[in-house]
């Protein structure tokens, strides 16, 4: 049988498919593109954005018009089950709490599940899931439930399994990762976690997805100094003014969030440090728009991801006065787009030179190989017939436009 898995949004989603597809294909299926006619497709929607929503809605009519029996699961489905109901061709809409029973619908002489497949050199290692803050524009919490925790020791077996499957790099990844470890029992926090990995595991390389600024505690800045642990960290701003800041209840302030990344600095000079900002948030003037310019010009970040404003059903802030037009959302995008390019090449500028760790991720044209150094930026090399997932030192020696570039030093 033939199947074909298709994933929008975040990382959690694509590790939950990845662990679907690695698991069908350990049991015979044939894991396909669309375009080759599947038995199945699998769709996991996303619902953060209109947009992901409309993605969504798009997948899987092309799903269906490809001829496939299709089953759809994730946030969007999860949210608007009875609009993807009436959708004709639709066998299965399976709740995102039981995502994983996809595989023994399709399987049922199944006895255990793996998680060391994956389509990628760095595989995501889900260990959190849902949320319980209510940001005013976000309806993931609604979709996902309420925070739960994967237990340690499944943890460490599961990052076990992807090291002995000759992965040099995990990604931990959550919905709200910064939560984890608050309702097991005894209760623990992410920066234990990482303890037990670093002394019960081998791999090279541990990521950290995305963390409130509220989570970076001083156990966990003192991890970041770790050789193991990537040169990276993910701190979602989402607003440089303190009024929006509180209009999004995001629990912390301008000055709070440069405090963090201050405090991330003085131990890890050289680390990367990422941000989310939303513009046209309702409430949103020129003078709160400047100030989180003003903020994001100031503070010491790597690179900016920005998105408009989208309202989500149901959500607080999509009922809202002082909605903002798209056209404003567009322009102030665009200008934060600008600051972004800008702080994005002066820290890669800064890394000409230096020798940085790179995980082989594909093989481009002209002998030429690309990788993700631990610092979270894209390199190219000069190809020496490593594979992918290997880890290579390069020595930086120029930019080549949105990636640096250099020479292997010898292969870790």
């Amino acid at each position: 049988m033939r199947v074909s898995v298709l994933t929008l949004g975040c990382r959690v989603n694509q590790s939950e498919s990845d662990i679907i597809e690695g698991n069908l294909k350990r049991l015979g299926w044939s894991i396909v593109g669309l375009s080759e006619l599947p038995d199945y497709c699998i769709v996991n929607t996303c619902t953060v954005t209109a947009k992901s929503d409309y993605q969504s809605r798009q997948l899987i009519r092309r799903a269906i018009r490809a001829g496939a029996k299709v089953i759809v699961t994730g946030c969007y489905s999860q949210l608007r089950y009875d609009e993807i109901r009436n959708i004709s061709g639709i066998i299965n809409i399976v709740d995102n709490s039981k995502k994983l029973s996809i595989i023994k619908m399709l399987s049922n002489n199944i006895e255990s599940i793996t998680f060391s497949h994956s389509s990628r050199s760095r595989p995501y290692l889900k260990i959190q899931d849902g949320c319980n803050f209510a940001c005013t524009y976000c309806a993931v919490p609604m979709a996902r439930g309420r925070s739960r925790s994967l237990e340690v020791s499944e943890v460490i077996k599961q990052a076990r399994e992807i090291e002995a499957a000759g992965y040099n790099e995990i990604v931990l990844t959550g919905i709200n990762l910064g939560s984890y470890g608050y309702d097991l029992k005894p209760k623990t926090k992410l920066s234990e976690l990482l303890k037990s990995l670093l002394k019960t595991t081998k791999i090279q390389r541990i990521r950290l997805s995305s963390l409130g600024v509220k989570e970076v505690d001083y156990g966990l800045i003192e991890l970041l100094q770790e050789g193991r642990i990537c040169k990276h960290i993910h701190l979602p701003l989402q607003s440089g003014d303190d009024t929006v800041l509180k209009l999004m209840n995001r629990m912390y302030s301008s000055r709070d969030y440069l405090s963090t990344v201050k405090n991330i600095l003085k131990k890890v000079p050289d680390i990367a440090i990422g941000t989310d900002v939303i513009v046209g948030f309702p409430g949103e003037g020129d003078r709160e728009f400047k100030n989180t310019k003003k903020f994001l010009d100031s503070v010491p970040i790597t690179y900016m991801h920005i998105f408009p404003f989208s309202p989500r059903p149901n959500t607080l802030a999509s009922k809202m006065a002082n909605q903002n037009t798209s056209v404003l959302k567009r322009e102030r995008l665009n200008e934060l787009k600008a600051l972004n390019f800008r702080k994005k090449m002066a820290y890669m500028l800064s890394q000409i030179n230096k020798t940085l760790d790179i995980i082989i991720e594909e093989q481009g044209r002209n002998n030429i190989s690309i990788g993700t150094s631990s610092n979270y930026l894209k390199v190219k090399m000069t190809s020496k017939g490593y594979p992918e997932r290997a880890l290579v030192r390069v020595r930086i020696s120029g930019i080549e436009e949105n990636f640096l570039k250099g020479d292997s030093v010898e292969n870790l």
